[in-house]
């Protein structure tokens, strides 16, 4: 399929560089064209400047109207669109179509969200009124991950659209086909011309729109590109930023069944590849006997992970890494692990017969080991570590930068009690895969995993800004009021 932009209600071909997009279980090419210039990416954001007025002025009716539109079009496009991710990302379909029932799902649980964080109200008062409105921020810039390449900028995409924000979409540079089908589906719902853009592109794209003068910056990716725009817009306190970054997620255990939390654990460690950003990266498991048997368990289960192509038979647990490139940086780290006295339990490794995209699922001990770098791994590599105490667990699972999710696999009220109170993470489980998160719920997290702006049921936040308002009918006689006049 060509590649091209929908810049004002209209799709044309990009003047940048050209754009390959591949599907990394067979290499064959999904999309490719031309990704957009500097002068696409001004075009994009003058035509979201100029549509921005009428769609903000619309009525909160007329957009759920617009969005309800655009649901129906997800689900009846929901298959076509879930291969579309898995053909792209590498995905499996069981994994994919419930991305597509989550952007379905986003709509009505977005709707709800704007009428309850940012809502209006109003109360009497002796002049008349006091009244609290929100008003949208105007053009904001999209950047989405690879990961989920619908369903996470979907979660920004619709509250922005219902807050009555004008949108410019820049797809992941690995996932161009899945954001084309997303534009598609938003140009069918009637969304206006302008209100909602797409570019694609790289690098080179991305930084071409955040230099055109934007309202906000909604990002999904790392906290490295994170850091990034941080400093770019230090100087810019006009734009909104919301960031949602990676995490280095800890996952303790303690005082569980191996058999039972060793599925908790490969499902927060391994599910998609390792390449979700709440996967647990570092497992703290209890010092002896019982440490040794929860490893054990997990390796064990482990083994029996299938990895393939989203289509085979039987169905995979995971797919390839988004590229081989990908699969070989994270490689190199987790040897480099081994290098420095990690005690390898189940390598990260190809796998024999399939692309070298492909990896297995890895379990490497590394207490002791000096050196660590704190940064994730975004891949199936979980490091293990051992505490003599739960205190020193915590203190393990605290010893980050980061605090995405972190997660309590076993335990009772009072353990997990300490545990909550003393975490530092924005999203908490317990006895629950670290991944597990709802859409009518926030999920964000501190330090380097985010800025204090939490996405998902949170997202209207930082879609609108609040006008608090004294009004009256006509103009009262304030004399009473005003003091030090001379008679």
């Amino acid at each position: 399929m060509t590649g091209e932009l929908y810049i004002d209600g209209a799709w044309r071909v990009g003047r940048g560089t050209l754009l390959v997009s591949t599907n990394p279980a067979t290499g064959a090419v999904v999309l490719e064209g031309p990704g957009a210039s500097a002068q696409d990416a001004a075009l994009a954001v003058d035509a979201a400047r100029r549509a921005f007025p009428a769609w903000a002025e619309a009525g909160l009716e007329a957009r759920i109207e617009v969005v309800r539109r655009y649901k129906a079009i997800l689900q009846e496009r929901s298959e076509a669109m879930a291969r579309a991710i898995s053909e792209e990302t590498g995905k499996p379909l069981w994994e994919t179509r419930t991305e597509l029932a989550s952007m379905a799902g986003k709509v009505d649980i977005s709707i709800r969200s704007v009428s309850e964080r940012t809502g209006s109200r109003e109360a009497p008062t002796a002049f008349g009124r006091a009244v609290l409105r929100h008003r949208p921020h105007g053009v904001m810039a999209v950047l989405g991950p690879f990961n989920f390449p619908g369903h996470l900028p979907n979660g920004h995409i619709v509250p922005a659209l219902l807050a009555g924000d004008a949108v410019i979409f820049k797809p992941s540079e690995e996932t161009p086909l899945v954001g084309r089908l997303m534009a598609q589906c938003l140009a069918d719902a009637g969304v206006p011309a302008g209100v909602f853009n797409l570019i694609q592109g790289g690098r080179d794209a991305g930084a071409a729109l955040l230099a055109q003068e934007i309202d906000g910056l909604l990002f999904t990716g790392s906290a490295g590109a994170g850091d990034h725009f941080r400093r770019q817009f230090a100087d810019r306190p006009d734009v909104i930023l919301a960031l949602e970054l990676g995490g280095n997620n800890p996952l303790i255990v303690w005082d569980a069944d191996p058999a039972a939390a060793a599925q908790h654990i490969v499902q927060s460690a391994y599910v998609t590849t390792g390449q979700r950003c709440s996967c647990a990266r570092r497992l703290i498991l209890p010092t002896g006997p019982a440490g040794d048997a929860m490893m054990e368990a997990v390796a064990a289960l482990s083994d029996r992970i299938i990895a393939g192509p989203f289509d085979q038979s039987p169905e995979p647990y995971m797919g390839p890494l988004i590229s081989a490139r990908a699969a070989s940086s994270a490689i190199s780290r987790f040897n480099g692990l081994a290098e420095r006295g990690g005690r390898v339990v189940r390598p990260l490794m190809n796998v024999a017969g399939l692309s070298d995209a492909f990896v297995t699922p890895a379990l490497i001990e590394v207490e002791g080991v000096d050196g660590i770098e704190d940064e994730e791994i975004f891949a199936p590599a979980l490091q293990v570590y051992r505490a003599d105490s739960f205190d020193a667990a915590i203190a393990r699972a605290n010893a980050t930068r980061y605090g995405l999710s972190a997660g309590l696999i076993g335990g009772d009220e009072a353990l997990w009690s300490r545990f909550l109170s003393r975490i530092r993470a924005g999203v908490v489980n317990w006895n629950r895969p670290t991944t597990g998160a709802a859409g009518d719920m926030p999920f964000g997290g501190l330090g380097r995993s985010g800025n204090h702006r939490p996405s998902a049921y949170y997202a209207a936040d930082y879609c609108a800004y609040p006008v608090a308002s004294f009004e009256a009918t006509s103009p009262a006689d304030l004399s009473g009021e005003i003091r030090g006049l001379r008679p």
